[in-house]
């Protein structure tokens, strides 16, 4: 059978950018299938998807009750995909910051690693496009934090547009994945790193958001700072 790859991409009040990406994503390749997962977006974003995969059988749609988080929104989608025997599973971003135009980047080096990461600080060169110098600094100190503690050598450990082998999350036990903001990035990384899969950078273009509202708050910063260092605990006591 051919390979099918499945982009799961969580959704909350994204309706203004949903109806352009989701045919920009299948645009890119024959094997790409999108699946939304909304967290009952009041703005009608899950019934605007439904409409979408009710004219095009590649896209899929999982509502939710509420606003659960994001790494629980990607968990129900690597099991939903799992459960439907996908090769390759994606992470994305539903509000544009993400290119579509890099997935076959990514189709093509995931074809030589088990995990492949887009990055927007490879090598130290900065490819963030309308960011503040605020937000710029907190996120490439952050990945400086998240390296020099878990001990794993990627340049961007916080991004969240990445391609998973079926193998990879297959061998990962999902139920003892804790972390559910941008933490979760983190830690879906080092589980795989710790498993001795290899891992592969790419470098993409991260444009900030010009439609509908960040999801960045405190309470994500705040995870991300204790998270990273459980993560280097629980590797001492051999428990990831």
């Amino acid at each position: 059978m051919p390979e099918r790859a499945l982009v799961v991409i969580p959704t909350y009040n994204e309706v203004e950018n949903v109806p352009g990406l989701v045919p920009q994503v299948l645009a890119q390749d024959p094997r790409l299938e999108v699946l939304v997962v909304d967290d009952g977006s009041p703005d009608g974003t899950g019934r605007l998807a439904e409409a979408l995969a009710a004219k095009q059988p590649r896209v899929h749609v999982l509502h939710r009750e509420g606003k659960l988080g994001l790494g629980t929104a990607y968990l129900t989608g690597f099991r939903w995909a799992l459960e439907r025997g996908y090769d390759y599973v994606f992470e994305m971003d539903a509000d544009h910051s993400h290119d579509p135009g890099h997935l076959k980047d990514f189709l093509k080096a995931v074809e030589q690693a088990d995990l492949v990461l887009g990055s927007r600080y490879l090598e130290g060169k900065v490819t963030v496009v309308n960011w503040s110098m605020g937000r710029l600094l907190l996120s490439y100190c952050a990945n400086i934090y998240a390296r020099w503690i878990t001990g794993l050598h990627i340049w961007d450990l916080t991004g969240g547009f990445k391609c998973f082998r079926r193998h990879v999350l297959e061998a990962i036990d999902l139920s003892r994945v804790r972390s559910n903001g941008y933490a979760f990035q983190i830690e879906m990384s080092v589980r795989a790193w710790r498993k001795g899969f290899k891992l592969k950078e790419i470098p993409i273009v991260f444009v900030d958001r010009t439609e509908g509202q960040s999801k960045m708050n405190r309470a994500i910063v705040r995870e991300a700072v204790w998270i990273v260092p459980r993560l280097r605990l629980m590797r001492w006591f051999g428990r990831i």
